[in-house]
């Protein structure tokens, strides 16, 4: 019967409220014991008051004490001695003459979608705001021109390009620059030595200004920001996987248009069928990734760009230059005055003109920011200018050719190699929007907030490359029912506008919040981006709003299915580890849970995956249960994404001794960064986590013997004894039975009930005094002979239900729709490619 005086001491993995309290350099509270000093367990001094005793019925010892030690050693304490400097992203070094190459190589990659916005946007503005007069058109291209300045140059390449996370863009890369800076991340598994990672390092220039710490202070103390801050992410998010079905539609029609123009007899409906042939194929090529064809891209869009400026130098001259006065914005004014309502409308189609501006920042992991800023300064925006002047040229004395500008304006001698082109283009266009949401949906999946699919990696030059069978097929699905039900390219524009908006008001938001968090820049110019660029965006949201119910609406639709399957994701993963964390075990539990069920150790090395970074998952109380042995050394394996772009490998693996020396017992983090290629199978994983965990130990036995005051002689003895205490303190003394889970081959006989002084277990002939260089020997021949019995893989399969006296909504979400995803997602193992012969799982239920 248990004594109410006696409480259990829970090291600081075991307490979650100070599991983020702890770093890695902090002294900490521990129990001297009769074991070796690298056998000590940690304790946060903050939470004493809080901890209890292991649980014993003597209190006749008094062998221990509580003492102050050291740092803690942790095996990323060892490797990040070891790395040279951060993995980055960047191009500083290379020469001017590589410099314009990657320049050029950009072209294919990164300016696709915003190089083929001539095709359709002065085809969808007048439609939508009729010509009346040659003002009319001098208007609407002065709108187009400063939306090309304002937007793509001005926000996009000179300020948001800059709020990359270490070379990589995206909303989710902005979100991962913020919980760098902040604790904002509602997955509660921050480790204080994730700030230690060399891509986590923050490069802030000047000192921390009073208002920057005040706004994350009030970003970490606030859970509704938290969660405002997640669901913004999120609707970007959803956004750029429209924005992966609508451009493949746009784009593909309006060249296919073109068709009209050059024969008489070609109807809509043919032009319909063969932009759906032409999406089948595309998709369909999809899985040979883009450097597959890689030769032919640079030079196609190079040829496409040149095309445009040579066509709107041309019509410059033979029709009429007078054009030119557009950079005037007076003609604004002039255009909004003359045509009120219709001109408001005809803002959804002047917006087109910067699609693809989005794609620039997010398909930044490829280049560096001064090529993609290079590139279209001196090329892709002066081609764009001049084509939208040269277009507007041949609209001055061709009103009726409005609905077709860009193929009526073309020379009749270069229609048919333009036409040729601007489909190459289109499809270029679409396949690179269709790789960079692929990549969006990886960085969600990575933190947490996609279910888990399969992912091909197309490309070993550029990793980022990736393909998603899921996806893809579901992408297509949806363009062919958009191209099918929504022939018009007014509709389809203003879908397009609608996705296209969604992300460029989520980024001026994020990329707002990371100058006050990060760039900590002058208020007056953060309110001045805010609200100029914002105000901006939200004027043209409010156009193409109001067309909605033109078909449009159907964009909305799907993003808000994709919001939703995004958000029960991250809901029910958030509820799960929570519940996980609660119900987890504490060592002198796990060691009675053996002890009464006879559990005794078998050779080899037991992995047993679980999502906790801290603790001993309940998960591991089912195996203990479920089978008659454990294996002699036990390694609870997380993996775990933290918010950098890419983990070197030196530093992928963080270890942490559980329990005592005896128990064999061990935890490893696996960390990965959101753009990491997990391409490993499981013996090369096996391999590293085996090197890893030895450089720990060494490291560990180096750092104890560094810190050993002269009494090591009697612990490494004392290791041996039949018993344990501690005095707690108040000055009461507990007795601590020898562990249950001892090692399978250990010549003593443990005691494994708790006992008196006088109960102890009988006394084993005591074997001769080890020092530490013998120990450590000794426990790396231990782990080399267990690592030559085999390892198996244990996998904890935990799956939640809601409560049954939960709300209803409640239990729809969680029971239906998680359940749902979670059963048709991939596995965190699946990547390893583990034979089903290593494989051994325990189911376990969780009630939320």
């Amino acid at each position: 019967m248990e004594n109410p005086r006696h409480r259990r001491l829970m090291d600081e993995d075991e307490d979650p409220g100070s599991a983020l309290s702890v770093d890695s350099t902090e002294s900490r509270w521990v129990f001297q014991e009769d074991e070796d000093p690298s056998e000590i367990e940690e304790y946060d001094a903050s939470d004493m008051r809080h901890q209890s005793m292991f649980d014993s019925e003597d209190e006749d010892n008094a062998d221990q004490r509580l003492i102050r030690t050291g740092p803690r050693i942790d095996s990323f304490d060892v490797e990040a001695l070891e790395v040279p400097g951060a993995h980055r992203n960047d191009y500083e070094d290379i020469s001017m003459g590589k410099r314009i190459v990657l320049a050029f190589q950009t072209l294919g990659v990164v300016f696709g979608d915003v190089g083929t916005s001539p095709l359709y946007t002065f085809s969808v503005m007048f439609r939508k705001a009729p010509i009346n007069d040659n003002e009319d058109i001098l208007g609407a291209l002065s709108l187009v021109l400063y939306t090309l300045i304002l937007i793509p140059l001005v926000k996009y390449v000179l300020v948001v390009l800059w709020a990359n996370d270490d070379g990589e863009g995206g909303t989710f890369a902005l979100y991962s620059l913020i919980c760098r800076n902040a604790k904002v991340n509602l997955l509660p598994n921050q480790l204080p030595s994730d700030v230690h990672i060399s891509g986590f390092r923050l490069k802030v220039p000047s000192p921390e200004l009073e208002r920057s710490l005040k706004i994350k202070e009030r970003l970490e103390n606030s859970l509704t920001l938290k969660k405002i801050l997640l669901l913004l992410v999120l609707a970007g998010t959803s956004m750029v996987i429209a924005n992966g079905v609508v451009t493949p539609a746009m784009s593909v029609l309006s060249s296919v248009n073109g068709l009209k123009v050059g024969v008489d007899a070609i109807e809509q409906d043919e032009v319909v069928v063969i932009s759906v042939a032409c999406l089948v194929v595309l998709f369909s090529v999809q899985k040979y990734g883009t450097s597959k064809v890689g030769l032919a891209v640079g030079p196609a869009l190079f040829i496409w760009f040149c095309s445009l400026a040579g066509n709107g130098v041309y019509n410059l001259i033979k029709y009429d230059s007078s054009v030119l006065r557009a950079f005037n914005p007076i003609h604004i004014y002039y255009f909004f005055a003359r045509n009120s309502t219709k001109a408001w409308y005809s803002l959804g189609g002047c917006l087109l003109c910067a699609t693809g501006s989005e794609a620039m920042f997010a398909d930044l992991c490829y280049f560096s920011v001064r090529s993609v800023q290079l590139t279209f300064v001196f090329l892709v925006l002066p081609c764009l200018l001049l084509g939208y002047l040269g277009q507007a040229a041949y609209l001055m004395e061709h009103h009726a050719d409005a609905g077709e500008a860009f193929f009526s304006s073309v020379p009749s001698g270069a229609f048919w190699p333009t036409f040729l082109i601007a489909n190459i283009a289109a499809l270029i266009a679409s396949r690179t929007m269709t790789t960079a949401t692929f990549s969006c949906i990886k960085q969600s999946t990575a933190l947490g907030c996609f279910p888990r699919l399969k992912i091909i990696h197309t490309s070993r030059k550029f990793m980022g490359q990736i393909y998603i069978p899921v996806i893809n097929w579901f992408l297509l699905a949806v363009s062919l029912v958009f191209v099918c039900s929504i022939s018009s390219i007014d509709e389809i524009g203003n879908a397009y506008g609608i996705a296209e908006l969604g992300v460029m008001m989520m980024t001026t938001i994020l990329v707002t919040l990371v100058m006050l968090l990060i760039w900590q820049m002058h208020i007056i110019i953060v309110l001045s981006f805010l609200v100029v660029f914002l105000g901006l965006e939200l004027v043209f949201f409010s156009s193409v709003l109001w067309s909605i119910t033109d078909g449009s609406w159907i964009i909305l639709v799907f993003a808000a299915i994709m919001f939703f399957i995004m958000f029960v994701w991250n809901y029910g993963s958030k509820l799960k580890y929570e519940t996980e964390v609660k119900q987890k075990l504490s060592t002198d539990l796990m060691r009675e849970l053996g002890c009464n069920l006879g559990t005794i150790r078998a050779p080899g090395i037991g992995l047993l995956y679980n999502e906790l970074v801290k603790g001993i998952p309940g998960i591991f109380g089912h195996f203990l249960t479920t089978l008659p042995a454990i294996h002699s050394m036990v390694i609870f394996v997380s993996i775990k994404y933290v918010p950098v772009a890419m983990v070197p490998q030196s530093e992928r693996f963080l270890f942490r001794r559980i329990c005592q020396r005896s128990y064999h017992l061990f935890r490893c983090i696996a960390r990965y960064g959101y753009k990491d290629v997990r391409k490993e199978n499981h013996q090369t994983f096996e391999q590293l986590l085996m090197e890893s965990l030895e450089k720990f130990i060494r490291r560990e036995a180096q750092e104890r013997s560094l810190e050993s005051d002269g009494d090591e002689d009697t612990d490494l003895e004392d290791e041996y004894s039949g018993s344990r205490v501690l005095i707690a303190p108040n000055g009461s003394v507990y007795s601590l039975g020898v562990p249950l889970l001892a090692d399978f081959n250990e010549t003593i006989i443990p005691c494994f009930e708790a006992s008196t002084s006088e109960d102890v277990c009988p006394a084993s002939p005591k074997p001769p005094v080890l020092d530490a260089e013998q120990l450590l020997e000794r426990e790396l021949s231990f782990i080399r002979k267990a690592k030559e019995s085999g390892v198996v893989y244990l996998l904890g399969h935990g799956d939640i239900r809601a409560r049954k006296d939960s709300w209803f909504t409640k239990k729809l979400v969680i029971n239906y729709f998680y359940a749902f995803l979670r059963k048709n997602c991939r596995r965190g193992i699946t990547n390893l490619s583990v034979p089903h012969s290593h494989l051994m799982q325990v189911g376990m239920t969780y009630m939320v």
